[in-house]
């Protein structure tokens, strides 16, 4: 019951260690009774814990408390959503639920049985297999499910609410049957399919890539509206915020659609990853969050673009997590203190985390990381691990030595390295050094052991001279001869972004357009174009002018490497062709002046949209399929289009308004749509203020729109990246929004687009 649950716990304990005491981790409940072995025990509360003295090696220990789910505004632990009782118990949860020793370490296996009023709670779902159902008097009735593999208690989860499901299966393989379900409330069953598509392709993935395979014989997803954690992989019961399972063309963008199935891989990765073998304690929490992102990453790489899934991912760790590193509060990938857990989740957890793992792989390589991979999950099955054993298992299947790696695990900060090169009589000479910088606790730092992917191009032939090398630096300063090179050789470093670094060097702005239109890696020719158009908009900025020819010349370059044999993926080129966002500019710069950057970034848009109008045109008529088609082609073809309305309306051209709003009234999805609105509310036009009414009445306005939160997101998201201020302050905004001002994870996801 939302208002009063009564939770009974039978612990089996055997003593481990030479304490008397029990002491069980307490938070929020009211506890009742405590037995041992069938008896009325002493126990008392000390230091946030229940203590009950034990004089044997093994007892049977019984608690029953109460708690208040619909009080419950911590949103940790079991509370109410909407209708809906639900658990969120990462990281310290479960001790809101009932007395037991919260940590990572303390495995168990678990039998929950429910009870609840059926009219109200019709659905009882926990972790495990189903073992039965029943009813009982008074309208009540109870399901009994029961997780035959250990487990620490913050993966434990239940549900209880009136939901529908969208049921699926999954043969293993082995032969296995999989009976899987996607669990919601009833308007919203039509909007499950693609994330119940998404996991029946990870499972695949998991299979064919790692050689994971599932263990329970049924897997559910739940959507909560106001789950604050995103999603949660307590297992073989996941709980998601809405946001991450619904997707329908109308309502869902094509990133929304990406999210969701990265999300939904995410944390079905986790049950080896994470769950099968989990953390010793919470400063491990990288071991499982940073292997997990990698995982999810190549994942999402699979199934689209992998080039621009890497752009997309370093963009994201540079936009966040770099930032981190370079803030006061900076710290390494294993922390060694925190006074607050929850603080624990952070880009450098997560993203940095996943770098290092890519930049093992990339070490051994993939015969090598599959098989250490595969050694791991063998060894510590079913245990709590560190990420040292992680490090020691793929240094024993491949046979390197990562002792100094270990480093990117204790020193805090992103390393800096520069790279010159010099060529004189068919002799070129690469100099590299590396720098980590001091960062708060750590004043003193050592040399890293970097994985520098690069390769050299002539500056004549445009071909590659010779092939790509994997340079891995260990000391400060180390320099590279090559002979044999006739012509001026151009340098292509940090392929792939293959270590999470900061690169200084000295290619001119020539050179940079150079690796633009030759560059042979996806990401390195990006990151060209990416680095001559900052340099320009920094030079903008500063001065207050600049050059932009050179800037046109490598974007018409990459426009017209669409057409033809061996053309550039369309979804790549809408990425190289976009301008570094005005954050990215100021996080360069020593002074920031926004009104400066923002000056500089709309000169340099607009030279782009007048010097290259037929090309933006062209590809805008790059019409994509009809109706939506959620394909890596048809993505491609949006994706370019939109950049390119986006670019005639930079422009000023007299017509793009016109275009914009037609695309806004003919859209068949989201993704078009959502471009065309934030094409117009750039432009001072009528047409601006007919579509936000149009947006807002469809999306926002009705009473059925006001019931789906998941619907606001798109509205404000375009508000908040418009150039004109819709809304003035948060607590306006709130109200035009419709947020429950009892609902913390609708204000929390409101307050940060309104004021972000």
């Amino acid at each position: 019951d939302a208002a009063d649950t009564r939770v009974r716990a039978r612990l089996n304990v055997v003593r481990n260690g030479v304490d008397d005491a029990l002491r069980l981790d307490h938070e929020g409940t009211t506890p009742l009774a405590i037995r041992v072995d069938g008896t009325d025990a002493d126990w008392k509360i000390e230091d946030g814990q229940v203590v009950v003295a034990l004089s044997g090696d093994a007892h049977v220990v019984e608690t029953e408390v109460t708690i208040a789910p619909d009080r419950n505004t911590q949103l940790m632990g079991l509370y109410a959503s909407s209708g809906i009782l639900c658990t969120q118990c990462e990281a310290e949860g479960f001790r809101r639920i009932t007395p037991f020793p919260d940590r990572p370490d303390v495995l168990s296996r678990y039998r929950v049985r429910m009870t609840a009023d059926k009219a109200r709670y019709p659905i009882l779902l926990a972790n495990g297999d189903p073992v039965g159902t029943g009813e009982l008097e008074g309208g009540r009735h109870w399901a009994e499910w029961h997780d035959p593999f250990p487990k620490p208690s913050y993966l434990f989860a239940l549900v209880a609410g009136d939901l529908q499901v969208n049921r699926g299966s999954f043969t293993t393989m082995s032969g296995r049957d999989v009976q899987l379900g996607i669990w919601v409330r009833g308007p919203d069953l039509p909007r499950t399919d693609h994330a119940l598509h998404a996991l029946k392709l990870s499972m695949a993935w998991d299979e064919r890539v790692y050689g994971r395979e599932y263990d329970l014989d049924v897997f559910n997803i739940v959507a909560v509206d106001d789950f604050n954690f995103g999603a949660m992989e307590n297992k073989g019961l996941n709980i998601f915020n809405s946001r991450y399972v619904l997707a329908d063309p109308d309502t869902a963008t094509d990133w929304d659609y990406d999210g969701v199935a990265a999300v939904v891989a995410h944390e079905y990765f986790h049950n080896w990853s994470g769950n099968r073998v989990t953390c010793r304690d919470w400063f491990q929490l990288s071991l499982k969050e940073g292997f997990t992102v990698y995982r999810d990453q190549g994942f999402s790489a699979d199934q689209g673009s992998a080039a621009v899934k890497r752009i997309e991912d370093v963009r994201g760790l540079r936009a966040s997590q770099f930032p981190e590193d370079a803030g006061p509060l900076a710290h390494p990938v294993r922390p060694d203190s925190y006074q607050e857990i929850s603080n624990f989740y952070t880009a450098t957890i997560y993203n940095k985390g996943a770098e290092l793992i890519r930049m093992i792989a990339t070490i051994l390589g993939p015969v090598a990381f599959r098989a250490a991979t595969d050694l791991y999950f063998a060894r510590f099955d079913g245990t709590a691990a560190t990420c040292e054993d992680f490090v020691a298992c793929m240094e024993e299947a491949s046979g390197h030595d990562l002792s100094q790696f270990r480093l990117w695990y204790s020193q805090a900060g992103t390393p800096r390295v520069s790279a010159s090169i010099d060529h004189a009589e068919n002799r070129a000479t690469l100099r590299l050094a590396q720098h980590v910088p001091a960062t708060p606790g750590q004043s003193e730092k050592t040399a890293m052991l970097l994985p520098i992917r690069l390769r050299l191009f002539g500056a004549d032939s445009g071909r590659p001279l010779g092939d790509e090398q994997l340079v891995l630096l260990r000391d400060v300063g180390e320099t590279l001869v090559f002979d044999g090179l006739a012509e001026r050789p151009v340098l292509s470093i940090n392929r792939g972004f293959s270590a999470p670094v900061v690169v200084e060097s000295d290619r001119s702005p020539a050179d940079l357009a150079f690796l633009a239109a030759h560059d042979d890696d996806p990401f390195a020719r990006y990151e060209a174009a990416q680095q001559l158009m900052l340099d320009t908009l920094i030079a903008g900025a500063i001065e207050g002018r600049a050059d932009h020819a050179t800037v046109v010349g490598a974007i018409a370059g990459t426009l017209d490497a669409c057409q033809g044999s061996g053309a550039l993926d369309r979804a790549f080129v809408a990425e190289a062709v976009m301008l570094p966002s005005e954050a990215f500019v100021g996080d360069q710069l020593a002074r920031i002046d926004p009104e400066a950057i923002h000056a500089a970034r709309e000169a340099l848009r607009r030279d782009l949209g007048r010097a290259l109008d037929a090309r933006w045109r062209a590809a805008y008529d790059d019409r994509p399929a009809v109706p939506y088609a959620y394909t890596p082609a048809e993505k491609g073809k949006r994706r370019l289009r939109n950049v390119a309305l986006s670019y005639v309306a930079a422009s000023g051209a007299g017509d793009a308004a016109t275009l914009a709003f037609a695309q806004f009234e003919a859209a068949d999805n989201m993704t078009d749509r959502q471009a065309a609105l934030t094409t117009l509310v750039g432009i001072d036009c009528e047409e601006r203020e007919a579509a936000l009414d149009i947006f807002y009445n469809r999306y926002v306005g009705s009473v059925e729109a006001r019931a789906e939160r998941l619907r606001l997101e798109p509205f404000v998201d375009h508000q908040r990246i418009a150039d004109v201020a819709v809304v003035e302050d948060v607590e306006r905004g709130l109200a035009l929004l419709a947020v429950d001002p009892d609902q913390r994870g609708q204000r929390r996801l409101a307050v940060g687009h309104v004021v972000g």
